[in-house]
């Protein structure tokens, strides 16, 4: 396994590519403060040798990493939890109060996945999900924090994308770990005029009024940076908290319009979500061919339009 799958940020963090997928689509990252180390965000269970891969070329003993931290339960994030557990025989795992019950007993949150995408897929993209035990873990509410070998780490509660999610801010570098609050920003979209960004409208817990509270509060901190989980890091936060605040509302407006399509309408409203961001990244500067585009987004706009069609049924 060659280096190129993790990159090194100021105030010992490194974004690790977690594998899932493919190349650049979701983010772990570790954080080391004098020895000590903490990670946000895991992948899934096969994520967990490029993990332990990266301590092991920083030569941080596995016994050195104190907490496991996942910004919320969805298995893209905090699938492999368990399982990096196992190797790491100190560490604690810091989840929001509405996880926890998810990392302690896996099955319902399996469930959900296995219902959406099949037996097949769901082991191929995520492998044994394991349970951690209840002694192991720390429920974080909002404005808990802990220290990495007395770095702060505080927890804001930011609901929106789901109910158990929150962010991690690193007072010490001034950036925040968002997760997917914060939206999704691939590398291979950037251009000489900065990041894209759009809000994730993930099933079943989008909530737009809650998202863009979230948003606020992030931003009120005056963050530095943004450590996303897909992808990495963001600079310019208040032009991409701009960008984010516009997604949501477009989005919400694409759905509206198209809520009495009856059959016709998850077709037409992913064709519409992804003709939107094809032209904000045009206007961005972006130039990749329109089907270089499409690969990189269509997976995206897809649960898009499942989490927009579950909000409008359900609210």
């Amino acid at each position: 396994m060659d280096n190129n799958f993790f990159q090194e940020h100021a105030f010992g963090i490194t974004t690790i590519d977690t594998g899932f997928a493919r190349p650049c689509l979701a983010a772990s990252h570790l954080i080391i403060e004098d020895n000590r180390a903490a990670y946000v965000d895991v992948g899934t269970t096969y994520s967990v040798p490029r993990l332990l891969d990266v301590l092991k070329k920083k030569n941080i003993p596995r016994e050195n990493v104190d907490y496991v931290i996942v910004t919320h339960v969805h298995l893209d994030h905090a699938g492999g939890a368990g399982r990096l557990m196992q190797f790491l025989p100190k560490a604690r795992l810091v989840v929001h109060p509405y996880g926890a019950r998810h990392m302690t007993d896996p099955v319902k949150l399996v469930a959900g996945v296995l219902s959406v995408y099949g037996e097949a897929v769901f082991r191929e993209n995520y492998g044994e999900v394991v349970s951690v035990p209840a002694e192991r873990i720390i429920e974080a509410g909002d404005d808990h924090v802990i220290k990495l070998n007395g770095r702060p780490l505080s927890f804001i509660d930011t609901p929106g994308h789901s109910r158990h999610h929150f962010c991690v801010f690193d007072e010490r570098a001034n950036v925040f770990f968002t997760g997917d609050t914060f939206g999704i920003s691939y590398k291979e979209l950037d251009t000489p005029k900065g990041a894209s960004i759009f809000a994730t409208t993930t099933p079943v817990q989008f909530d737009p009024t809650a998202l863009h509270n979230s948003i606020d509060r992030l931003m009120s901190y005056n963050p530095e940076k943004m450590y996303l989980g897909h992808y990495g890091e963001v600079t310019y936060t208040p032009r991409l908290a701009k960008k984010m605040h516009d997604s949501i509302d477009r989005q919400v407006a694409l759905m509206e319009s198209l809520a009495e399509k009856g059959e016709e309408r998850h077709r037409l409203l992913f064709e519409v979500i992804l003709s939107y961001f094809m032209d904000e990244l045009r206007l961005q500067g972006c130039t990749l061919p329109d089907h270089k585009c499409r690969e990189l987004l269509e997976m995206d706009v897809e649960i898009n339009a499942q989490g927009l069609e579950f909000w409008w049924d359900n609210n």
